[in-house]
């Protein structure tokens, strides 16, 4: 996930690792926590596997010429991806297995960057995030179905509301389905997503509320 996130955020622009952890936060949307103990390890792995370099100033060219030694900032380092690093990000973006959307972090982070995805990835990635919820959601009813009678008022409640968020997804799924499959249909001078992007859901994902 934070390999994929990383280089899906590069892909648009080179950031030095302050502001990529920002916008690995506004990725992830709060689902993980990117400390700099975790960030900086992967991106050395990162630069190691030449996905990803480096531009690093010299820490002198950005004081003044009679400013005194060490009271300097030093400069920050500016990561950039490679043309290895957008072969790798084009072939995780490609990939349409259960990889892609049973793990609800995953899928999250595979939607953030949709506009770099294959209409038709795009669609098998929906069509496999909606599957894998509608189980989910069976195995909630049958579960709420044999402990109705055993559980207190309380719990039943918790139940009941994590079976309405479930609810709430597949038909927030089934939204950005149908509107994928109506694009696909139109003529091309018509399509509102030509450059790759998602289309706007007509409602907010769920748990945005």
């Amino acid at each position: 996930m934070l390999e994929f996130a990383i280089l899906g955020l590069l892909h648009q622009s080179p950031m030095h690792g302050y502001e990529l952890r920002k916008q690995l936060a506004a990725v992830l949307g709060g689902l993980r926590s990117i400390s700099y103990g975790s960030l900086y390890p992967a991106l050395r792995r990162m630069q190691a596997a030449g996905l990803i370099s480096t531009d690093e100033p010299t820490p002198r060219a950005l004081l003044p010429a009679d400013a005194p030694r060490l009271t300097g900032r030093r400069g920050k380092v500016v990561y950039t991806i490679t043309a290895e690093g957008k072969e790798r990000f084009h072939e995780l973006v490609g990939q349409t297995g259960p990889e892609a959307y049973d793990d609800g972090g995953l899928f999250g982070v595979r939607l953030a960057f949709f506009r770099h995805t294959a209409r038709d990835v795009r669609l098998r990635i929906l069509e496999g995030r909606r599957r894998t919820v509608e189980r989910q959601r069976e195995g909630l009813r049958a579960s709420l179905a044999r402990t109705r009678e055993r559980l207190d008022r309380y719990t039943l409640e918790l139940q009941r509301h994590g079976l309405d968020s479930v609810d709430r997804e597949v038909r927030w799924l089934s939204e950005l389905i149908d509107s994928e499959r109506r694009q696909a249909s139109e003529p091309s001078s018509e399509r509102r997503g030509d450059d790759g992007g998602s289309p706007e859901p007509s409602q907010d994902p769920p748990g945005t509320t």
